[in-house]
């Protein structure tokens, strides 16, 4: 009768195979797709080369790339349709230096994700979903998400309006949030704890949402003084910036109220709750919408601790994100 420790030996010994198995797959497949971009950067290279040497025919381009279309496809079969092959030369066209490409691990990032990036007309806007979503292991689908929704725009947007507050915070805080995927409705008009569930019930969403750094602490966390008891909405910590973050959720229109309320919870959140080593509490007021002018003329406009961000529940197209974007800088200008 086998033993029980001969048993724990002998799944240790297979889940060692597995795990070599998987670290193996996942080497090939890193190294499979650096080569293979690397093929595309180069076929892309050769047909913006041989477009040029005939480039004294204004329909050489086009005549070129369905000839090599219905050649390739001769050779290899599917996969070198005219629109990939377009694809294949804006790839060269948009990144003509590779090494440059390759410091951003290319190992990470597929195919499909450098078709999306490549698309962007930004070059730094480029370089940050290059750094983002190799450093994170964004899915495509992910990185396709957060390109719609206008990621990059709305943190770069957060941190111009908050130059003068704490620099490395303000670039974790983002404005507005998107959170199209609680899938609830535009108008949540008194319906905090309904919001709040909703995020509860899609916290892997919200906290990628959220960015880098960010882990779920509590909901509904009771700060207490020798009096009184209150409940802050959700509460998490940010590793990177070694600090808690409390998030206040409101459903309408931000008021002086709120802010007060928030400028509360931050203080009474430093002392009773901030641990030996941790930098000073953020505050978060996410709310449905905002004056810009009530907040240049509040505690919002000179503390480093407190944020007012608004929330989407519907994902923005390009032109309301861009519209919403610049409203937003020209008010706070105001």
């Amino acid at each position: 009768m086998t033993s029980k420790k001969a048993l724990q030996g002998e799944q240790k010994f297979f889940a060692d195979i597995r795990d070599l198995l998987h670290v193996g797959r996942e080497t090939a497949y890193r190294s499979v797709n650096t080569i293979m971009v690397k093929t595309y950067w180069q076929i892309g290279k050769r047909i913006v080369d041989e477009e040029q040497n005939g480039k004294a025919r204004a329909d050489y381009g086009d005549y070129l790339i369905v000839n090599l279309s219905r050649y390739l496809t001769d050779c290899f079969g599917k996969g070198f349709s005219v629109a990939n092959l377009k694809n294949i030369r804006q790839f060269y066209q948009t990144f003509p230096a590779f090494n440059e490409l390759a410091t951003h691990c290319v190992a990470n990032l597929g195919w499909t994700h450098l078709r999306l990036i490549m698309r962007l007309d930004s070059e730094k806007e480029r370089h940050y979903y290059l750094q983002e979503a190799s450093s994170q292991n964004w899915s495509s689908r992910l990185l396709e998400r957060n390109i719609k929704s206008g990621y990059y725009r709305r943190l770069l947007s957060s941190q111009n309006k908050a130059i003068e507050q704490l620099e490395e915070a303000s670039s974790f805080i983002k404005d507005p949030y998107v959170l199209e995927f609680l899938d609830v409705p535009d108008d949540l008009s008194g319906k905090e704890s309904f919001l709040e569930s909703s995020i509860i019930g899609h916290l892997q969403k919200f906290l990628l949402e959220l960015g880098k750094g960010f882990s779920f602490v509590a909901r509904q966390m009771r700060v207490s003084t020798e009096t009184s008891h209150f409940y802050v909405d959700l509460v998490f910590y940010n590793y990177l910036l070694k600090c808690f973050v409390i998030i206040d959720l409101k459903t309408e229109k931000l008021m002086h109220q709120d802010i007060g309320q928030m400028d509360m919870y931050v203080r009474m959140f430093d002392e009773l709750k901030r641990g030996e080593g941790d930098n000073p509490t953020l505050g978060i007021i996410l709310c449905m919408d905002k004056d810009e002018t009530m907040v240049k003329y509040s505690v919002l406009k000179e503390s480093k601790q407190l944020f007012a961000s608004k929330y989407k529940t519907i994902l923005p197209t390009e032109k309301e994100l861009v519209s919403f974007i610049e409203r937003e800088n020209w008010e706070s200008e105001l």
